[in-house]
């Protein structure tokens, strides 16, 4: 009783399941993926083995199709069973099981696969798939949630509505670099989840979003000396060495260490630093 897409990027770094279901935290249960091995998404009535068993299969160069075929071929209750998976490289691949309850299906294209069960219709999963491939422009994790939402909006699961869930994992993209899992976010019981997925996924960019080198301001001048302006009005001391220390202070407080650059600071981190600082007047010439 879900819809999900599975989805690789173009150059192979990301892979990531979003799914929506009228069913408590679905995205407990249904998503799984690798760094640069593959996702799926398990659903209908969902085999959890799949999600490590499909991953192992993956990891050894297997292509999806045959994950599908392998996994399915294994299990008695295969009828049951709806599964969408998406390799390293290749199409992805979907299997709906002929004892899904209606309406029940899945589409697939060159890097990934949509499908789901108890929809509206088939318009449903053909949304999800026009959606990503119209969605070529946009930031992964951000094009995943649109396709989820274009499937809501087309009808999604006809039951209703209840959680929402996106997972995206990169080589080294978690916090610190200490793991591979990009974006990992749950929503399990809300009226409209899908929306609430998205504004967390802005919070969580906002947070952990790598810094745009192209971007980053000079901590000197006038902007170091609104800076320190700022952090004083918020309690923090600024040194006569500059502000970055107290700068770094600050952020650790607001989660955002890692938009940190060292001497240098993050338009989104100034942005926010504005917001929440008692009105300070900004130099004439800071950005």
């Amino acid at each position: 009783m879900t819809f999900s897409i599975v989805a690789r990027s173009a150059d192979g770094r990301l892979h990531g399941v979003a799914v929506a279901s009228k069913f408590l935290a679905a995205g407990a249960v249904v998503p799984a993926a690798a760094a640069e091995v593959g996702a799926l998404a398990t659903q209908a009535h969902a085999n959890l083995a799949y999600r490590p068993q499909g991953l192992a299969l993956l990891r050894t160069g297997v292509a999806a199709t045959d994950v599908v075929a392998g996994l399915v071929a294994a299990d008695p209750e295969r009828e049951h069973r709806q599964l969408g998976v998406v390799g390293a490289s290749g199409p992805g691949a979907s299997w709906t099981g002929p004892a899904c309850l209606p309406w029940a299906g899945g589409r697939t294209g060159d890097g990934w696969a949509a499908q789901g069960n108890v929809l509206t219709g088939p318009e449903v999963v053909d949304a999800l798939g026009e959606a990503w491939l119209a969605g070529a422009a946009l930031p992964f994790a951000e094009r995943l949630v649109a396709a989820l939402r274009a499937g809501d909006e087309a009808g999604g699961d006809r039951r209703g509505r209840q959680s929402a869930g996106l997972l995206v994992v990169e080589r080294g993209g978690g916090y610190g670099g200490t793991s591979d899992v990009l974006v990992d976010l749950r929503v399990d019981d809300h009226p409209d989840p899908i929306a609430e997925l998205s504004r967390l996924l802005a919070v969580h960019t906002m947070l952990f979003g790598r810094p745009d080198p192209a971007t980053l301001l000079d901590l000197t001048g006038a902007v170091a000396e609104e800076v320190a302006a700022l952090l004083r009005a918020l309690g923090h001391p600024v040194t006569d060495d500059g502000p970055e220390a107290a700068l770094t202070s600050w952020a650790g407080l607001e989660n955002l260490e890692e938009r940190l650059v060292p001497g240098r600071i993050d338009p989104v981190v100034l942005t926010h630093l504005r917001g929440v600082a008692p009105h300070v007047p900004a130099p004439r010439s800071a950005t």
